[in-house]
């Protein structure tokens, strides 16, 4: 990220090259992606031909969810979370490599990681809904609750 000479913020992408090495998952990611839905499974296994993200948690159990609600990482308690059910129906991911250290660019990335999953998704006909814009109008400035790493499946 800079700023141009009129002052405004320019986000500068790193585009991959066609001789780059495809991303794949490590053995963590898949361990977490294994315990969810198998159409978040056939999901994520797509997006990670496009785009590198680490899967950071799938199905999660009556500690962590009740953990994760005290946080304030979570508006649900055990059992009443995507995350809680088995398989999960929930999965949060987060751009690799992993940075939190900028609130701003760590947002634009989760952002930009967002629309190659919704992309895939709707090529797929595997509705999800992204934590980062819970109503679904494609605007995140007016949720009061951002949870950028979260997908879950939208329908039965």
């Amino acid at each position: 990220m800079r700023r141009s000479r009129n002052g405004k913020v320019v986000l500068l992408l790193k585009l991959k090259q066609s001789n780059a090495k495809m991303p794949t998952f490590s053995q963590k990611s898949l361990t977490q992606l294994h315990t969810c839905d198998e159409r978040l499974q056939s999901l994520m296994t797509e997006v990670i031909k496009e785009i590198d993200f680490s899967v950071v948690e799938g199905h999660r159990g009556k500690e962590a969810q009740n953990a994760a609600y005290f946080k304030g990482n979570s508006k649900v308690r055990w059992p009443h979370g995507n995350h809680n059910k088995s398989p999960s129906r929930a999965v949060d991911i987060a751009p690799y490599p992993i940075d939190w250290s900028n609130k701003l660019l760590t947002q634009l990335r989760f952002a930009f990681l967002a629309g190659y999953v919704m992309n895939t998704a709707s090529r797929l006909g595997i509705k999800v809904r992204w934590g980062g814009d819970w109503n679904r109008n494609q605007d995140t400035r007016d949720e009061t609750f951002l949870d950028m790493p979260h997908f879950e499946l939208d329908e039965p």
